[in-house]
């Protein structure tokens, strides 16, 4: 009875521990998913700006209609267009001299041995003053080039998204009849901005009263359409345009050329349809 009761333990304990299976040969295959891509359709955003007299008061709105690059893809719209700025600045003329073009050091110091220094060949190692740079920067073209649609995209992307930091100004050239930064700064007050923040504003036409009025305020950028730019857009906290500057954005960076394009797109195709 004892080799029975063992037998059957045993044969109990071999059959309830899970058998090995064997691996398969025909694994199941994973496929990828597939990658969905999004349609990168410009949109156009259209925002109501108040227009302020030169006294401060409100005296109207004005409409900002700015084509815009779509959410997923306007920060790298922008930061590509920044960057193409940046590194179009640079003139890229910043060298250094190696050790075999700097002047001297064709002597050895001293002997090789006996004098209980370390070995040296030339004063002009880069270990010494005086001597070679290593790895120093040499004269480098940094430019970069982009497409002009997608520049004038990253600008009008920045200007529709900083529309809730902006407002509208009449004009105030002839306001300045001499150039007074006092006066200049108390127009600034009167408009709800802050003479140590960064403001930006944005004149089809500048007096000279005008930039001779303006240009002692260190935080304040005075730019025409030919000299606005990327980075002082996106570096000022207040956006300030007069209303022939919305006007100038408007037909710009506006919706205009697109449906231009379309009627033109429509004229030609039904211009090929009648000669066929």
């Amino acid at each position: 009875m004892a080799i029975s009761s063992t037998a059957s333990f045993s044969s109990s304990v071999f059959l309830s521990t899970p058998l090995r299976q064997a691996p398969s040969k025909h694994r199941s295959m994973k496929f990828p998913k597939p990658k969905v891509y999004r349609s990168a359709a410009v949109r156009a955003e259209l925002a109501t700006l108040p227009v302020l007299s030169f006294d401060g008061e409100e005296v109207g709105s004005a409409t900002l209609d700015l084509k815009s690059a779509p959410p997923y893809t306007a920060r790298a719209v922008v930061h590509r267009g920044l960057t193409t700025d940046l590194r179009n600045k640079r003139r890229g003329t910043a060298s250094t001299l190696t050790r075999g073009e700097v002047r001297g050091g064709g002597k050895k110091p001293y002997q090789q041995k006996k004098t209980g220094n370390a070995r040296r060949g030339s004063q002009r190692t880069p270990l010494r003053p005086g001597g070679g740079v290593v790895f120093g920067p040499k004269p480098k073209d940094w430019s970069a080039k982009i497409n002009k649609k997608e520049k004038k995209l990253a600008i009008s992307t920045a200007l529709s998204s900083a529309a809730q930091s902006c407002i509208v100004v009449e004009e105030f050239d002839d306001k300045f009849k001499v150039p007074s930064t006092k006066q200049f700064i108390a127009m600034m007050k009167r408009l709800g901005l802050d003479p140590k923040e960064k403001a930006m504003f944005l004149m089809t036409e500048m007096s000279k009263n005008v930039i001779l009025s303006s240009r002692n305020v260190a935080t304040l950028k005075m730019l025409t359409p030919r000299t606005m730019n990327l980075f002082d857009i996106l570096d000022s906290e207040k956006l300030v345009f007069t209303k022939s500057a919305v006007d100038f954005l408007n037909q710009r960076y506006g919706n205009d050329e697109e449906f231009e394009d379309e009627e033109e797109g429509a004229e030609e195709d039904e211009n090929l349809d009648a000669s066929e």
